[in-house]
């Protein structure tokens, strides 16, 4: 693993002339590709083209690394993750959050398009994700620890950045944004959620249901980085409000509603240290 990060590390150092530490990445989840409209300086790579990474399966989901300026702060963006469903082990699905942190990422801000589970929710709305429920059936962190890495055993009592969360609810007050908060439920896929999964997960304490996220935050703070995390409520799983879903209207609800993700993004990162 520690060769494989190396490698991959390098390779992007070197193609997209990286001399110091970027410290903010971000995830762009289904049809929130967008986002790169306001990244300046843009330079990307194909994911095919850096060694070990995996590449992206899913419409939605373009399958480049971004590296850029976003408010005079430089990022590195994902256009495109990798799920479980699609055949990946977690390590696999992860494996770029390493490379992040190896490239000087600190700050993580993942964004995704997920299933409404509270009434008080519309679908187009955003939701802040303040905690989450992991219920993969594997864990990326599962089997030999390596101490370079992160603690074998990662202390996960405040798995989004409290100080992030403050910050984003100011922007989005500010701005006039909508912006919900709750718990988010991570679940295998690649299927959508029956009527008593709705059920069962918001009786849990979720408000939220989604395909991906909690992986990459448990490697992130397994890393030590600070992670802020949107999600774009793309169908609602509230009784009498659940009709028959596609991967196509989900991703048209999350590139309507990406003007106010890029805009909360970008004032969240204009913000920082």
């Amino acid at each position: 693993m520690l060769d494989r990060i190396q490698e991959a590390s390098d390779f992007i150092r070197g193609e997209l002339s990286i001399k110091d530490p970027v410290g903010i990445g971000i995830i762009l989840g289904s049809g929130l590709g967008d986002f790169v409209e306001i990244i300046s300086d843009l330079k990307s790579i194909p994911y095919e083209n850096i060694p070990h990474f995996p590449v992206s399966t899913v419409e939605g989901h373009e399958g480049e690394l971004i590296l850029g300026k976003v408010n005079g702060k430089t990022v590195l963006a994902l256009k495109g993750r990798f799920h479980y469903y699609e055949g990946y082990a977690l390590k696999e699905a992860t494996f770029p959050l390493r490379v992040f942190r190896s490239l000087g990422v600190k700050t993580l801000l993942i964004s995704n398009a997920s299933g409404g589970l509270d009434p008080q929710q519309s679908i187009g709305d955003l939701m802040l994700i303040d905690d989450h429920i992991h219920l993969f059936p594997d864990n990326p962190l599962r089997g030999v620890n390596q101490d370079e890495l992160g603690p074998r055993f990662p202390d996960m009592s405040e798995p989004y950045s409290f100080k992030l969360i403050e910050v984003a609810k100011k922007v989005a007050k500010r701005e006039q944004i909508k912006l919900h908060q709750g718990v988010y439920v991570g679940t295998s896929g690649p299927t959508y959620e029956t009527p008593s999964e709705y059920k069962y997960f918001r009786t849990i304490g979720a408000d939220a249901v989604g395909m991906s996220t909690t992986p990459e935050t448990i490697v992130a703070i397994h890393s030590g980085m600070q992670v802020l995390a949107i999600s774009v409520i793309s169908d609602m799983g509230v009784e009498g409000q659940i009709v028959e879903i596609s991967h196509e209207e989900v991703q048209a609800v999350a590139q309507d509603a990406a003007p106010n993700l890029k805009k909360l993004f970008s004032e969240v990162i204009a913000e920082l240290n």
